[in-house]
């Protein structure tokens, strides 16, 4: 699994993020705090803070795709 620290901050980037999300072939979180959405659910990633950071955790090893494709969101 592969954690990053994320923040959205707009709709906009919510959005492509969201897109991302949805052409990965494994599962995709975002956790803040106690609660943890689909982060392929957009409707799941707006019952989160966008403003706070986010934790994305992937569920692959593969770093580099991860740090390449969310590159605009990571921290």
């Amino acid at each position: 699994m592969v954690k990053r620290n994320i923040v959205l901050g707009n709709v906009a980037n919510v959005q492509e993020f969201n897109r991302i999300c949805g052409h990965m072939d494994f599962d995709v979180d975002l956790t803040q705090g106690k609660y943890l959405v689909d982060a392929k659910s957009i409707m799941g990633i707006f019952s989160l803070d966008m403003e706070k950071p986010l934790e994305l955790c992937a569920n692959t090893n593969d770093e580099a795709l991860i740090d390449e494709k969310f590159k605009a969101f990571i921290q």
